[in-house]
Parts: structure tokens; C-alpha cells; sequence
């Protein structure tokens, strides 16, 4: 994500999945694995317990966030569209639940108790954001942990992987958190632009059904 414009990035935005598909041999190799999201995640595993369930929106190769998990002793399903990175999980987590589907149209029958969206959902354009709302709410357990990444402002950027346009969009916060108000969830961290995160700006919210 070394290069950004404001460019609205309508191929970019319509070809991400077949991108990462392209790269993803690459994109493993290039990963960072040393956890520099450690900090939400471990905020998500001192709120949940062993056995829990947890949905890896965007897992890519299963490394670091679904490793992560595993060893945490989750029962860990990850979605990604992108064939090929599927199959790295598949490789790598033989005992693991890996599914290929786009998560704008996921429809799992069980609810999970975290979904992570860390560096996926920030790919999708800001309509399609707005519609992952219902799809997190229909997929949550009571009291269930949300995390995903986002921008700090409204708007696009294109980045670079590879020499390849990259796309990214955002809402403004607020947007944000109405979204998250209308559709039961409850803000517990916002951070912005966050060093103790790679420089993430990150959300973590929580259901709050009882």
C-alpha cells in the first residue's frame, strides 16, 4: 500500500479478487507474520474462551490471524475469494474450515463468536461496506467480538502490490459508528492510524444481544 491517489479506482475495485488470486504465492512470502496486530487480536482472545468460533473474513493464506487462533485453541473458519489462497489454507491447516466465497454474499448457517475483517473489508467500495453490516449481524453470537480495519477519513486510495492498482475505500467514523449502532453493535476500541497496530486504523465492537 506504498502508493495512494484519489483516484475512484473502478477496475481496481472490480478486480481485487482475481489480484490477490494472481499473487498470492507472492503475498504469502511477503506477509508480515510477526503479528503486528497482535494487540487487537489479544483483545479479542482475553474476551473469549477456548472452542470458541471464529470467522476470518479475508483469511488470505491462513497466516498470521487464523495461525493465531488455531493455536489459541478457536475453532477457526476462514473465507476468502481468492482460490488460490484457499488452497495455501487448505495446506497449511489441513483440519481447518476454509471456504472459498465472497463475504458480500456470505450466507454460513452458524454464528460466530469474533469475526475479524483485518485488511479486507477496507478493500470493498463504500457501498459495499455499508452492505457488510447486515451480513456481520446475521453472522455474530450474542455478545460475539467484531474487528475490522478501515480508513480515517472518507474516501478512496489506490496502492501498489506488485506493480498491480490496489484498492481501498472508506467511510467517515461516524458513518461507522451509525452503522454499527443500527445494526446491534457496540464500539469498544477505535483506534486510529494506531503504531501499536502496523499503523492500522481499527475497530472493535461488540454484539450487544443478551
Amino acid at each position: 500500500m506504498a502508493r495512494k491517489s484519489r483516484d475512484k479506482g473502478g477496475s481496481a475495485a472490480a478486480n481485487i479478487i482475481s489480484l490477490y488470486h494472481s499473487v498470492a504465492s507472492r503475498f504469502d512470502r511477503d506477509r508480515c507474520k510477526t503479528l503486528m496486530e497482535g494487540f487487537c487480536l489479544r483483545e479479542i482472545a482475553a474476551r473469549i474462551r477456548d472452542k470458541d468460533d471464529v470467522l476470518d473474513l479475508g483469511c488470505g493464506s491462513g497466516e498470521p490471524i487464523a495461525r493465531f487462533f488455531i493455536e489459541a485453541c478457536c475453532r477457526v473458519t476462514g473465507v476468502d475469494a481468492a482460490r488460490a489462497m484457499i488452497e495455501m489454507c487448505h495446506t497449511r491447516f489441513p483440519d481447518g474450515g476454509w471456504i472459498q466465497a465472497d463475504m458480500r454474499s456470505l450466507t454460513l448457517r452458524n454464528r460466530f463468536d469474533a469475526i475479524i475483517a483485518w485488511d479486507s473489508f477496507f478493500h470493498l467500495t463504500a457501498d459495499d461496506q455499508r452492505r457488510m453490516f447486515p451480513v456481520f449481524h446475521d453472522h455474530i453470537a450474542r455478545q460475539g467480538l467484531l474487528l475490522f480495519t478501515s480508513g480515517h477519513r472518507a474516501g478512496t486510495a489506490i496502492g501498489d502490490m506488485f506493480g498491480h492498482p490496489l484498492f481501498h475505500a472508506s467511510l467517515d467514523s461516524e458513518v461507522y459508528e451509525s452503522l454499527l449502532a443500527r445494526y446491534g453493535f457496540q464500539v469498544l476500541l477505535h483506534r486510529v492510524e494506531d503504531p501499536e497496530c502496523g499503523d492500522h486504523t481499527v475497530w472493535l465492537a461488540q454484539d450487544t444481544s443478551v
